[in-house]
């Protein structure tokens, strides 16, 4: 059977066919760190989703089901049931998630200070092309509901509307936050850095703790990240079954749930939060620049979305050779 995001999936519909017949090639290895690392990019940037890349590269429903696989072999561990414990880490697909996750942690660690940077230099720029990005990875998205009725219209506009009031929100940064703030921003950020539409990043910038957690990982305080690493793996840990299962059983509606969320989010990323003035118009790069850097950044979007699904295909057909 062929899953929506054109990957050929077994018999159960989730594991890939070609990973149970045996082990990838190397470059399939190097292709993983590098989605990793554009997923861990887009997880700094407020505004913008690890998921919504995920989605994009079509591997978010296989990441879903690998992460929930993985939580079920904790949770057995954890409930002291060794030999079935032993049986789902057997089930993960560890040559897929371990290159994801070092790319993810390449990314975080080389470019924290980066996209800081850029988001305190070149605000405007910045903003323009993830939203350019996201208003891409919304045309993706679309083309992967297999049907369109009047409830997942209606589902997706309520959502849109919701997250654009939601994400109007704002919070005070917190003075010195305990471990446990850290330990719980870990569990709130992860979950909304799974969902295409919800940054990770901006989640923090709403419950004010986006400055502390950047600065330690700028200065490397391991006993920080720690706790905060233990917080996400805990509420990853809670949430991915229950996605894992809307997305096998109710896969239009969650994925019309999930176009809303990134229709909304596209409100953070507006370049011009504060309009645009007549002299603001009279000045080009005021408006030209950014709105040229958004259109470059949607059409970057489409066009990495076409590549990966020729590459499944290509894939789909190779398997039913």
């Amino acid at each position: 059977m062929i899953g929506r995001t054109g990957l050929p999936w077994s018999t159960s519909g989730m594991v890939p066919a070609q990973h149970r017949a045996g082990t990838l090639p190397p470059v399939s290895d190097l292709i993983n760190v590098v989605r990793g690392f554009l997923m861990g990019s887009a997880d700094i940037v407020p505004g913008v989703s690890g998921g919504t890349v995920a989605l994009v590269l079509g591997i978010y429903e296989r990441l879903v089901h690998s992460i929930r696989t993985g939580a079920a072999a904790l949770g057995a561990l954890l409930r002291g049931r060794w030999g079935e414990g032993k049986d789902r880490l057997a089930e993960v697909e560890w040559r897929f998630l371990i290159p994801l996750l070092t790319g993810i942690l390449i990314a975080l660690i080389t470019l924290a200070a980066f996209i800081s940077r850029m988001l305190d230099e070149y605000p405007q720029r910045t903003a323009a092309v993830f939203f350019g990005l996201i208003a891409g990875s919304i045309f993706i998205a679309w083309r992967l509901v297999g049907r369109w009725d009047t409830f997942r219209v209606a589902i997706a506009a309520v959502v849109t509307a919701a997250a654009f009031v939601l994400l109007g929100l704002r919070s005070g940064e917190v003075a010195e936050p305990a471990s446990w703030a850290f330990f719980g921003a870990g569990m709130i950020a992860i979950v909304a850095m799974i969902l295409p539409g919800v940054s990770g990043s901006f989640i923090l910038l709403m419950i004010g703790m986006y400055e502390a957690v950047l600065d330690a990982v700028n200065e490397r305080d391991l006993a920080v990240l720690a706790v905060f690493a233990v917080g996400a793996v805990i509420g990853l840990a809670s949430f991915s079954t229950l996605l894992d299962r809307l997305l096998r059983d109710h896969h239009d509606t969650v994925m019309a749930s999930l176009i809303g969320l990134m229709a909304g989010s596209l409100r953070v990323l507006w370049p011009w939060p504060d309009g645009t003035d007549s002299a603001a118009l009279a000045a080009p790069v005021d408006w030209v620049l950014p709105g040229a850097l958004a259109l470059a950044g949607l059409a970057t979007v489409v066009a990495i979305g076409a590549v990966s699904r020729h590459t499944a295909h290509a894939d789909s057909r190779r398997e039913t050779a």
